[in-house]
């Protein structure tokens, strides 16, 4: 989740994708199972990319989704291991710390000629890892604001009643079509001006809240008042640094926002933290303290915290 971007326009839900397209879905958890079913659903052709075993499940069993947003329902789904041929849109959900290994799935020349790649990760810096493999022109900039778990292989727990995502990016490929397509399936739908105020305005949020509710293993409740002190000073420091980068941030607005939070929630970073999976710490507090560095932003907190959660 994050907050939306000050000069996005929303995609209006009356227009109509201009076709159905075949879209590859590389990394079909939380995010991307839920993505992949309600892009099947909505008569567009979907192609996951998995290990052997998710693949093999999904093509037997397709993806069950349980939102009360959407409401329960079984979509069926292609799955491979490897993209082999063209499609018209690559969406990117794998974690960060998978993203090197998990691009293998997805060679630059099977991808087409007018292939797009909309990566939906954690943190601001994976844009330009993704441009240097597939082409300036050929990457979107997108940040996704929702709750959604994979509970099994092809099951997914969609929680929050909202899915919201926002497009920015360098891509020739008009974003008001894939923007359409996006809405088709019932994914609400924003085109930004902006790329570096979409990614910044989700790390900005982002950042203090895995940083904090990992580092003290406790969920937003106990971190908004037990340790409010230490997450104003994180939301600042970050804003100033995000700012510096000339992103329009605003931190008490930040601040409100964790405020409304339900006491008991938790992050990602948290839930990896608890079920011994590796962290996306440096993609999403490393690329904080890389951007401090860059333009001379004390964030001394966000180093603490940083090296308090490195052997994790």
């Amino acid at each position: 989740m994050t907050s939306t971007a000050p000069d996005a326009t929303e995609a209006t839900s009356a227009r109509t994708a201009p076709r159905p397209w075949t879209v590859a879905v590389l990394g079909p958890g939380g995010v991307g199972g839920l993505l992949a079913a309600l892009l099947s659903r909505a008569g567009h052709r979907v192609i996951c990319l998995a290990g052997d075993a998710t693949a093999r499940s999904l093509r037997e069993g397709g993806i069950r989704v349980r939102s009360g947003q959407f409401g329960e329902f079984t979509a069926k789904v292609e799955a491979d291991t490897e993209l082999r041929e063209p499609v018209d849109l690559c969406v990117v959900a794998v974690k960060h710390t998978s993203l090197d290994a998990a691009l293998d799935r997805v060679p630059p020349a099977v991808l087409g000629a007018d292939g797009l790649v909309l990566p939906l990760l954690n943190g601001i810096e994976h844009p330009g890892t993704l441009r240097r493999r597939y082409g300036d022109d050929r990457v979107a900039a997108g940040v996704i604001r929702v709750e959604s778990t994979r509970v099994a292989p092809g099951v997914i727990e969609h929680g929050s009643p909202f899915t919201e995502i926002d497009l920015a990016g360098e891509s020739a490929h008009p974003l008001t079509g894939l923007a359409a397509v996006l809405e088709s399936a019932g994914v609400r739908t924003r085109v930004a001006g902006s790329e570096t105020a979409v990614l910044w305005a989700k790390l900005a949020f982002l950042a203090p809240f895995a940083l904090l509710t990992t580092r003290y293993d406790a969920a937003i409740g106990t971190v908004r008042t037990g340790h409010r002190e230490e997450l104003l000073t994180l939301v600042g420091e970050i804003t100033a640094v995000g700012r510096a980068a000339g992103a329009p941030l605003d931190a008490d607005r930040t601040l409100a926002m964790y405020d409304t939070f339900p006491a008991g929630m938790k992050s990602s970073m948290q839930r990896d933290a608890e079920a011994g999976r590796a962290l996306e710490l440096d993609a999403i507090g490393g690329a904080v303290l890389r951007a401090a560095e860059r333009y001379g932003v004390p964030a001394p907190t966000a180093a603490r915290l940083v090296s308090e959660l490195a052997p994790l």
